[in-house]
């Protein structure tokens, strides 16, 4: 083999290195922006989190959408859709004389509404918030101001908080009650 030959193949195998190394970069910043956008602010919350590690953060949710992404919604039948209606109704009318036992009746509202999707069971309260926040990112905070509030120790929260979290929690509520485009009939 000449040196021409060899030098060229060389310079091959350099540029064809280079090459691949361009697009696993540009591979890793596509997929941070894609977690950055499927996640929206759960992306803001795993990366503080993490004490600001952007790739560790990304690791948790690339993980999260690894073990829920497959997960298959289960549309409600119009009369399941309207008994969970009637639930949010009363737990929100009943907020007036008994804020506290609202907000834990919402809590447990959101898990059953979540399970009767097809999300992991309520008792398993972290792996149903990883599973909904692969597929409702953008609400899954109202579930977890509601279920803070709901299990703070003692007289936790006061009524202005729970109000918050009872209001932060319907998007979500809103957005699993949906039928086949229906919207909810639910009422402020």
């Amino acid at each position: 083999m000449s040196i021409g030959v060899i030098v060229l193949i060389v310079v091959a195998a350099v540029v064809v290195l280079g090459v691949a190394a361009m697009a696993l970069r540009a591979r890793g910043a596509r997929g941070s922006r894609g977690l950055k956008r499927r996640f929206g602010p759960e992306y803001e919350r795993a990366v503080a989190r993490h004490d600001g590690d952007a790739k560790a953060a990304e690791r948790e949710l690339a993980q999260r959408v690894e073990r829920h992404g497959g997960l298959r919604e289960r549309a409600l039948e119009p009369t399941e859709a309207e008994r969970f209606e009637a639930r949010w109704a009363a737990a929100q009318e009943h907020f007036v004389d008994a804020p506290r036992e609202a907000v834990g009746e919402a809590d447990r509202l959101l898990a059953d509404l979540a399970r009767a999707r097809g999300f992991p069971d309520g008792a398993e309260y972290e792996e149903q918030l990883a599973a909904l926040s692969v597929h409702h990112a953008g609400h899954v905070q109202g579930y977890r101001h509601i279920h803070r509030v709901a299990h703070a120790p003692g007289h936790g929260a006061d009524t202005e908080e729970m109000r918050e979290a009872m209001i932060e929690g319907r998007a979500l509520f809103e957005e699993l009650v949906a039928v086949s485009g229906r919207r909810p009939t639910v009422r402020s």
